[in-house]
């Protein structure tokens, strides 16, 4: 076990380089600069290329990689081309909305998802075949469209919900909570339908091996096998797919973000990518990527420690 620990850290650590330095090489590429970003329109090519030589922006890209990652290791993500903000700052304050997206999305959806497979595979027939429907019409549905009628229901007609807009939990955490509902049924009414799916799929199968058919046949309540051993026989399937919802969720919530106007990691992104503020996006990709990373191996040492086979092997 310790072996496999310490083989998927080091893979995740690589990864982490990968990540960053194809990040990098393609910020080299897109033929903006520093200076042309800082400066702007206002800068002359001399003051342009002084502001590039004084941050190191024509040194070999490995000794500019290596500097980078010596400031990352140090807390520094360094400070935006646009406005000269903090770039750790400002994304140390946007991480919780995209964070509390992707966790209530997604545990939303995974309630959801789970609670409609486990129907369609239990009751089969035409109550299978009405969810299976649904769910293919939920696959096509755009988040953005979905969002839009949410906030023309709820906001505009109903005027129950907050239409855009975020307040932090520490100022006021009723207008928090309300500030996320909209977007979190969003997400979730486009994303449980692949849970579903998979969790219908993974339910039928395992209900159909020799020990349910024993367990029938010794009188076991049939409750029980459903929701006891069919469920956790079929777990990880399901839990690979809501762990990789998430991750969508987390690296792929810009549209909702940019929607209802939420603050977010995706937000900033558009924003970053945008304006060509070259440090912001290397920086958003870094913590992008770690959290896909910390989820992936999360995944991989719970799968392996509810899984008898892989925790023998």
């Amino acid at each position: 076990m310790l072996t496999f620990i310490v083989k998927r850290v080091a893979f995740a650590i690589l990864t982490l380089f990968v990540a960053t330095f194809l990040a990098f090489v393609l910020v080299h590429l897109s033929g903006s600069t520093p200076g042309g970003v800082a400066l702007g329109q206002a800068g002359t090519p001399e003051q342009i290329y002084e502001y590039n030589v004084s941050v190191g922006w024509f040194d070999p890209w490995v000794i500019q990689y290596g500097n980078w990652v010596a400031q990352v290791l140090q807390g520094n993500l360094g400070v935006s081309l646009i406005d000269g903000r903090d770039i750790a700052d400002d994304i140390s304050k946007r991480l919780p909305v995209t964070a509390a997206l992707a966790v209530f999305g997604t545990l939303l959806s995974a309630i959801l998802g789970i609670v409609m497979g486990v129907t369609a595979a239990v009751r089969g027939g035409a109550v299978d075949r009405f969810i299976t429907v649904l769910s293919g019409i939920l696959l096509s549905l755009p988040a953005f469209w979905v969002g839009v009628l949410l906030v023309y229901v709820f906001a505009v007609q109903l005027r129950l919900l907050p239409a855009t807009g975020f307040v932090p939990f520490d100022v006021n955490p009723e207008a928090w909570a309300r500030s996320l509902v909209l977007p979190v049924i969003t997400i979730a009414l486009t994303s449980m339908a692949g849970i579903a799916r998979q969790t219908r799929a993974s339910m039928a199968e395992t209900l159909t091996q020799e020990h349910m058919r024993t367990l029938r046949a010794v009188g076991t309540p049939t409750q029980r096998i459903i929701y006891v051993h069919a469920l956790r026989g079929a777990s990880l399937p399901i839990l690979a797919s809501v762990a990789i919802q998430f991750i969508i969720l987390f690296g792929g919530s810009v549209i909702i973000e940019v929607l209802f106007a939420l603050p977010g990691i995706g937000q900033a992104m558009q924003v970053a990518t945008g304006s060509a503020d070259l440090p912001f996006v290397q920086a958003l990709v870094l913590v992008a990527t770690f959290v896909v990373v910390l989820v992936n191996l999360a995944l991989e040492f719970l799968t392996r420690t509810l899984d008898p086979k892989l925790r023998a092997s």
